[in-house]
């Protein structure tokens, strides 16, 4: 959210969406590489929405763009380069950190519920790579202590593939040794 807010406050856009990035950020904000064909805009829905999926590996995807936009506007370190092999951030556990708009759509949201409800939030930034037991004390500590309700969720990858849409898993479901992905709205 400090991304966002920072980034609204200065260019009142959203990164990723930015359809002024160029003047906000220079020609380099729309060119893989840095490198720009004529002309050199990449088109943004500019509709205040982070297109794409949070996991998306679309350099054309607003939510590949975020990073790009947030690390031009100073908000924080990192490559600027989108072809870079280091660009998308990671967690500790070398997962790669993402962001996209939330949705009411069950099928296009990075989590439902029990009950088939897309994880709620105007954004929702997800992570893999993360230990059950982390998981766990994270919904603890910032949601309902249920990793399957609420706005922080997380789907433990043994119990099969990762894919949008996917129900999140109960806590006492997910064992403290697997693997599992979060995601939580804001």
């Amino acid at each position: 959210p400090v991304f966002i807010y920072g980034y609204q406050d200065k260019f009142r856009a959203l990164p990723g969406d930015d359809r002024l990035a160029d003047t906000h950020l220079g020609a380099s904000a729309s060119c893989p590489g840095g490198t720009c064909p004529t002309p050199t805009t990449l088109i943004t829905a500019g509709n205040g929405l982070i297109n794409g999926s949070w996991n998306s590996i679309v350099q054309t995807d607003e939510s590949y763009l975020f990073w790009q936009h947030v690390r031009l506007a100073g908000l924080t370190a990192g490559s600027t380069t989108i072809t870079a092999v280091d660009y998308l951030p990671v967690n500790a556990a070398g997962g790669t950190i993402g962001i996209q708009s939330g949705t009411s759509i069950a099928t296009a949201s990075p989590m439902k519920d029990a009950s088939g409800n897309a994880i709620r939030g105007t954004y929702i930034i997800c992570s893999p790579n993360i230990l059950g037991k982390f998981a766990k004390q994270l919904d603890i500590q910032l949601d309902d202590g249920n990793t399957a309700t609420g706005s922080m969720m997380a789907f433990d990858v043994s119990t099969g593939t990762y894919a949008l849409g996917v129900s999140a898993t109960a806590t006492a479901s997910m064992n403290d040794a697997d693997i599992v992905t979060v995601c939580m709205g804001v």
